[in-house]
């Protein structure tokens, strides 16, 4: 079996939700402790850092793993979903999981893994799990796939719990309120185990507070103490923030969302010394400088081309898409700016109308539709968009767009290109943009 096979087996054997959505998801943790178990338990061969959240869990994980492998520990790094290349979702010291891994934990495991009939998430994060043990990692953080409660990584046992706020996503199987979504994330509140909260509304918080009481452990609202005084943008794709402690704090990652993610960043870098792990300024300024390189992070407001500008990101629900709507409005009124071109995409299971009543009115659009199944039709998306008073052509794939696009536009223009995860991959993928993490 080469590495293309055996990630095809992974993709044709078992539901992909990346692809297909609500009939890859398996709700309990029966084959996830039962594989654990065959497995060793290797998971508690290492300590961990579990992330939950609807938005913002990328980006916390890769910046906290980025500042752990730069304070010199051998780091793990489980993300999903990828863009281009399945290693991206397991990596130890930003190095992607090794073709051969992948290979021989297929083979090695098959026999026992098909009777239980596991889902793609659920053999991914034990094989992630066997390969930071293999690799003798120090720590790894681990990123949720769903929810948190009934989510595969939910096994673990880790250092600290972070929540990063909770929105409007995936209600199909964590619930229509606030408060519901909430109690799923909240799963992962454990005993003794301290959690930081990135943030809460009045809804949340006392969701939050009951679950930490209720298991006894310390929690900590980072939104109650913002370390980040003020924020300034150095190009599209640099920002640098002033926080007490640490002046002139500089972040590969920008975007208007970023000072939050950066605010629970550095709560949960305090938790983390008080647990004695050794974290210095320069490794805290280190992971958030160079967090893409270190950690092959991609897609969060990433800067793909210039004149024109062509800006990408993988928010992709109505709770992440306002700070990029916002961020978006604002660039386009500054002097001198052109014109504001937005290709977008979605998929048929996101909350579209919410999505499209808060996008840019002053741009031009092109929809389109990303290489995968759960991808929402380019022309339905265009009659959702011209009830919300947005006007736009369609193009049926991404690479058909993004080239129109950059025909059309003057060098003082702004292209982002978004709406979803996939759409970003197709863009990645092109020869053009591809850059390998």
């Amino acid at each position: 079996m080469t590495y293309q096979e055996a990630v095809e087996y992974l993709y044709t054997q078992t539901p992909l939700f990346q692809n297909v959505g609500q009939e890859a998801y398996k709700e309990g943790l029966y084959n996830t402790v039962t594989i654990d178990r065959y497995l060793g338990c290797p998971h508690k061969l290492y300590k961990t850092i579990h992330v939950a959240g609807t938005n913002g869990k990328g980006s916390v994980s890769h910046t906290l793993a980025a500042i752990l492998q730069a304070s010199g520990y051998k780091t793990g790094l489980y993300t999903s979903p990828h863009l281009t290349d399945f290693r991206e979702r397991i990596r130890v010291n930003g190095k992607p999981v090794s073709p051969d891994f992948v290979v021989k934990f297929i083979e090695k495991n098959r026999d026992f893994l098909e009777p239980l009939h596991p889902s793609f998430f659920e053999v991914t994060t034990a094989m992630a799990f066997s390969w930071f043990a293999e690799q003798e990692v120090d720590i790894a953080v681990i990123e949720t796939g769903l929810g948190g409660r009934l989510d595969c990584t939910n096994i673990i046992k880790p250092v600290l719990s972070i929540i990063t706020n909770i929105g409007f996503d995936h209600t199909k199987f964590l619930g229509s309120t606030l408060p519901g979504i909430a109690f799923e994330k909240a799963g992962i509140i454990k005993k003794n185990v301290p959690v930081v909260i990135g943030e809460y509304t009045d809804e949340t918080r006392p969701v939050f507070e009951r679950k930490a009481e209720e298991v006894g452990t310390r929690i900590v609202f980072a939104q109650d103490d913002c370390k980040i005084i003020s924020h300034k943008y150095v190009n599209p794709s640099k920002v640098v923030y002033e926080t007490a402690e640490l002046p002139q704090l500089e972040s590969g990652l920008a975007g208007l969302c970023q000072d939050k993610n950066a605010n629970t960043i550095l709560t949960a870098v305090s938790e983390l010394k008080r647990k004695k792990f050794d974290i210095t300024e320069a490794a805290v300024r280190k992971g958030f400088k160079d967090v893409c390189r270190m950690t092959g992070l991609r897609g969060r407001w990433q800067l793909v081309r210039k004149k024109p500008d062509i800006i990408c990101d993988t928010g992709h629900n109505s709770h992440g898409l306002k700070y990029i709507a916002q961020h978006l409005e604002e660039l386009s009124s500054k002097p001198g700016f052109g014109q504001l071109r937005i290709v977008l995409g979605m998929v048929n299971d996101k909350d579209v109308s919410q999505v499209l009543a808060i996008m840019p009115r002053n741009a031009r659009y092109y929809f389109t539709q990303a290489s995968v199944k759960r991808a929402l039709d380019a022309s339905s998306l265009r009659e959702m968009a011209r009830e919300a008073g947005l006007t736009g052509r369609v193009y049926r794939t991404v690479a058909q767009a993004v080239s129109t696009a950059q025909r059309e536009a003057s060098a003082n223009d702004l292209i982002f290109v978004g709406g979803s995860t996939f759409v970003v991959a197709d863009l990645l993928t092109m020869r053009e943009f591809f850059i390998q993490g």
